[in-house]
């Protein structure tokens, strides 16, 4: 039996988890495609590091075109990171007829179709489970579990690391601050957050998954983001009493082939089921016209987790291999992308206003609301001892985007009104 060979570009945390299970599974690999998987060749930073893993000097290389462009390997496996230099080794690698594995959601969401469309050219493929939440079989869900269905709406949280910063707010009372440098030192959040607490990693996930649900190419740009830097223990307190946890979600609906992406802090009903996802742990809720309501949950990162959905990814490409289907199974987005404008976008809202405390004020806001069309679920006016204003908390029923924005540009002219503290999308289903 002749060993599938595979390059390896990067042997960080998720490349050395790759190299662990390969030599340790082997067995089971071979049982399940029938031949050996052989790491060939790794492209590293330096070969001189002390690793955790134990590798043939032989097989390190500083150059990754070394990798790339020998001749004997079959599949390469892309963990470095990186997206304009990485996407040329990939095409490259795609050029000379080699299937691609990665882990990569910057290279993806940027340029997915591009090498996609590549890949379906040469015949080659290329798998990215683990560019979306992990170890979480997310992205092969949606490409084969609803190939029958039509989603109408792909729900989740597929960043750790605000996870675990909103669920310590949550349960502690810790302010973000404080948190989020809990988290740093623990290595869950990197020494310049922003990808992850301003929204733009679980952005780049929700394009890629907004692309495989829908069947159209959604770009980052197309993807409204928001993150939760300016969440505070008092929204969050006040997210409880109303019976709503706070999550920073990727919500992606599809209307009458119309479809809207965003990233936003949501309070979302704590008896739904991703109300109770915790920690540093992703879920993601998929929603099919036949199936109704599904749910994904598991460890969205970590080296072993990560490392398990680019194996699985590998054992697809060598049965792809054997059976020579290889770059049968892409899917390019064949549907004409057509964004939802802001009066096709509905959802409830929370607004926590400071305002003049005396009478007549709940009177001139209420008016606003019905002015612009938007009903209201529930006033509640509470008293805040540090706060000499009143305080007035809002939940909306359904209300178009467009309509509730007009709501927010009036508020900011209203002079009784002294501050929109906060405002967040609700979502109780």
């Amino acid at each position: 039996m002749k060993p599938v060979k595979v390059g390896l570009l990067g042997l960080g945390t998720v490349g050395t988890g790759v190299v662990r299970i390969v030599e340790g599974n082997q067995q089971d690999l071979n049982s399940q495609v029938g031949s050996p998987i052989v790491i060939e060749k790794i492209a590293v930073r330096s070969t001189d590091k002390v690793r955790s893993v134990e590798i043939d000097a032989a097989k390190l290389t500083i150059d990754p075109w070394e990798v790339i462009r020998d001749p004997e390997i079959d599949v390469i496996v892309e963990v470095m990171g990186g997206i304009d230099q990485t996407k040329e080794y990939i095409l490259e690698a795609l050029e000379r007829g080699k299937h691609v594995v990665t882990a990569n959601k910057d290279l993806m969401a940027l340029h997915g179709s591009e090498l996609l469309a590549k890949a379906q050219e040469k015949q080659c493929d290329v798998f990215y489970e683990a560019s979306v939440a992990g170890g979480i079989p997310i992205i092969r869900t949606l490409i084969e579990g609803f190939s029958s269905d039509r989603i109408v709406k792909i729900m989740g949280i597929v960043n750790g690391t605000t996870n675990y910063i909103l669920t310590k707010m949550s349960q502690e009372g810790a302010s973000y601050e404080d948190v989020l440098k809990e988290a740093q030192d623990l290595g869950y959040a990197e020494s310049d957050p922003t990808s992850d607490v301003e929204g733009l990693d679980a952005a780049r996930k929700m394009a890629i998954l907004g692309t495989l649900g829908f069947r159209t190419n959604v770009e980052l740009d197309d993807v409204t983001v928001q993150g939760i830097s300016s969440v505070t223990k008092e929204d969050i307190t006040y997210a409880r009493k109303l019976g709503y946890e706070m999550k920073l979600l990727g919500i992606a609906t599809s209307s009458n082939e119309h479809i809207t992406i965003s990233v936003q802090p949501t309070m979302i009903k704590q008896n739904h089921p991703l109300a109770s996802v915790n920690g540093v742990f992703n879920a993601v809720y998929v929603h099919g016209e036949a199936v109704g309501e599904t749910m994904f949950y598991g460890a969205g990162a970590g080296e072993m987790p990560t490392a398990t959905s680019i194996v699985a990814d590998l054992v697809a490409v060598v049965k792809n291999l054997k059976l020579g289907v290889n770059g049968l199974k892409a899917i390019v987005p064949y549907k004409t992308k057509k964004l939802q404008s802001t009066d096709q976008v509905f959802y409830k809202n929370f607004i926590l206003l400071h305002v003049d405390d005396k009478a007549g004020v709940l009177a001139q806001i209420t008016q606003v609301f019905a002015e612009y069309d938007v009903s209201l679920a529930s006033v509640v006016q509470q008293p805040n001892e540090h706060n000499p204003d009143a305080e007035i908390v809002i939940i909306t029923h359904r209300a178009s985007k467009a309509n509730f924005d007009k709501v927010l540009q009036h508020f900011e002219q209203l002079d009784v009104i002294q501050r929109i503290k906060s405002v967040y999308r609700v979502e109780d289903i």
